[in-house]
């Protein structure tokens, strides 16, 4: 997706790229703030939402001789503020930092699910906008990420600072017989469920899948969706569905939420 590490297929992803920057316009004209990225690549916490509140992140991505790097403030305030608005809730989750306590050396790193996104939104819009990395858990309710959405979209309508927020994954990943999680039907069907939902304005409605069916399609995405969906319950915004391919083994899709256009747009995600 990111031509610097495209090599010579760079037209593979070539819908996807093209939806990540429609994405980085809205982000860019919505001069966010903090950035909170919901990654399922960062910490794997054991039944716990994690809320990396380190000052710094850091990241790096090679393929072959290619490389990128990215580095971003994080906004522990804010990451403070959900982690204790949700202990109070009695969600599990849990704050992180790595190094030191604080200063240039409290930095963890950044996952590739965080930098992808943040190239397009950071990097190539050339903003200085705060993060905050939070990982969702697949060992809990898909209700108490949910709810845990409803922190953040609580938090962020309470306060006045410009919040985005990015539910980055790819959807299901068996959709190819030579592909690592091999071939299922149901990978098509999750996929298009996911479609419908956004299509719809009714993204709460992916929470119903049995979990069966969603194992067998193997996606990434199902619990930072579910984040996103407590953030829109909160924050009511309209989306807009700018791309779906399936350009190896798994599926990928860019939608962008936005409040209406009669509303002073101050939050976007």
């Amino acid at each position: 997706m990111i031509p610097r590490l495209a090599g010579k297929q760079p037209k593979l992803f070539a819908p996807t790229r093209k939806g990540m920057r429609a994405l980085a316009a809205q982000v860019k004209a919505s001069r966010p703030e903090t950035i909170v990225v919901a990654s399922p690549h960062n910490l794997r916490l054991d039944r716990h939402i994690g809320i990396v509140l380190s000052e710094n992140s850091t990241g790096r991505v090679t393929e072959g001789k290619n490389l990128i790097e990215l580095s971003a403030k994080c906004d522990v305030d804010f990451g403070r503020r959900v982690l204790r608005e949700a202990e109070g809730l009695n969600l599990p989750v849990v704050g992180a930092n790595y190094g030191a306590l604080e200063g240039p050396a409290s930095d963890l790193a950044m996952d590739w699910g965080t930098i992808v996104p943040l190239w397009f939104f950071l990097h190539e819009n050339r903003l200085k906008s705060s993060i905050l990395i939070v990982t969702p858990s697949r060992g809990i309710p898909l209700e108490q990420n949910f709810e845990f959405g409803k922190v953040v979209g609580h938090i962020a309508e309470a306060g006045t600072k410009r919040v985005a927020f990015v539910a980055s994954a790819d959807q299901a990943h068996a959709h190819k017989k030579d592909g690592p999680y091999g071939f299922s039907r149901e990978a098509a069907a999750y996929d298009k469920k996911v479609v419908e939902a956004m299509k719809g304005n009714r993204l709460s409605s992916v929470m119903k899948m049995e979990p069966a069916f969603v194992e067998a399609a193997k996606p990434d995405s199902l619990w930072q969706l579910s984040m996103l969906a407590g953030v829109l319950e909160v924050v009511p915004m309209e989306g807009r569905l700018l791309s779906y391919q399936v350009p190896t083994y798994y599926g990928m899709i860019c939608a962008g939420y936005s409040l209406p256009a009669r509303t002073s747009i101050r939050r976007s995600s």
